[in-house]
Formats: C-alpha cells, sequence, structure tokens
C-alpha cells in the first residue's frame, strides 16, 4: 500500500494522492484502506519517513566518499530531491511529524551534516536552510534559463563552511 502511494504521489504529486485514488490504484475499496491506516496523514507519515531515510542513505554515501565535506553533502541532498520532487515537498512543505516518525530518524537524516558542521547546530541549520531553498526553488523553477546552478551551490557552500 505503502509503495503505491509512493508511486501514485511520485507521478502526480501530494495534491493527487487521496485515499480513494490509492484504493483504485491497489484495485480495493476506499474503506478497505482504513484497516491499515486510519487516514491520509498516516499514509503520508510514512511516505515522509522514506524519504528521510533515503536522503539520510543518500548523505552518508557521500559523506563516506568525502568526509566534512558540505560540497558533496549538499550535491547529494540536491540530486535526492531534485529525482523525487513530490516526495521532497510532501516531506519539506508542512509541519514534521516528528511524533509520529521512527524513532531517531530524523537525527540519522540530519547527523551527516552536523558532523560537516564540526557539531555546530547553528550552523547545520543555516546550511540546511540555505540547502533546501535552493533546491525547493529549482524543483518550481523559479531560477532563469542558463543560471549556473552549481556554482551558486558550491559558493553557498564555500560561505557556510566551519
Amino acid at each position: 500500500m505503502v509503495s503505491a502511494a509512493r508511486d501514485l504521489l511520485e507521478e502526480s504529486g501530494a495534491e493527487k494522492l487521496t485515499m480513494r485514488v490509492l484504493a483504485d490504484r491497489l484495485g480495493i475499496k476506499a474503506p478497505s484502506l482504513y484497516k491499515h491506516f486510519p487516514d491520509k496523514s498516516a499514509v503520508e507519515v510514512q511516505l515522509i519517513a522514506q524519504m528521510l531515510d533515503e536522503s539520510a542513505a543518500a548523505c552518508e554515501a557521500a559523506e563516506a566518499e568525502a568526509p566534512g565535506s558540505l560540497d558533496a553533502l549538499s550535491e547529494a541532498y540536491r540530486a535526492y530531491a531534485l529525482r523525487h520532487p513530490h516526495l521532497y515537498r510532501l516531506a519539506t512543505e508542512r509541519p514534521l511529524p516528528r511524533h509520529a516518525l521512527p524513532e531517531g530518524l530524523e537525527e540519522r537524516a540530519a547527523a551527516p551534516l552536523m558532523r560537516a558542521c564540526a557539531g555546530d547546530a547553528e550552523l547545520a541549520r543555516a546550511a540546511w536552510a540555505f540547502g533546501h531553498g535552493m533546491v525547493i526553488l529549482e524543483i518550481y523553477g523559479r531560477f532563469p534559463d542558463g543560471v549556473d546552478l552549481g556554482a551558486a551551490w558550491r559558493k553557498g557552500m564555500r560561505a557556510l563552511r566551519p
């Protein structure tokens, strides 16, 4: 069920992900879904957890290749978000349902950035805010054609180095 929800989300965005559409995709009646998930929010929590797990894995891999490199982390983060724009938006454009996520997942997702920022939580937040702002603007097509976004990312990350 979560896999089908993910497929729908990736194809059409969060606005089109409804319990009825998900039930249709699965070939069942919508009330049957409620035996597994109390509501759409519960499905979304599972998808957000997938995003955090997958983006953590991408950043961990980048960190293993280039320990301490904000550039490597930002490239991995950006690439993941651009490959999964609807999932990224679902996970980042509204309050994070921390209470419903697997314990330790948010911390795991933040850990590579915290290490690259030498444990400086404020610097890590600033780096994440820069990265999130850049990637969400890119997802929404807000930069003019021909702009070297890679250069903007590198310059921004250089400015944030510890």
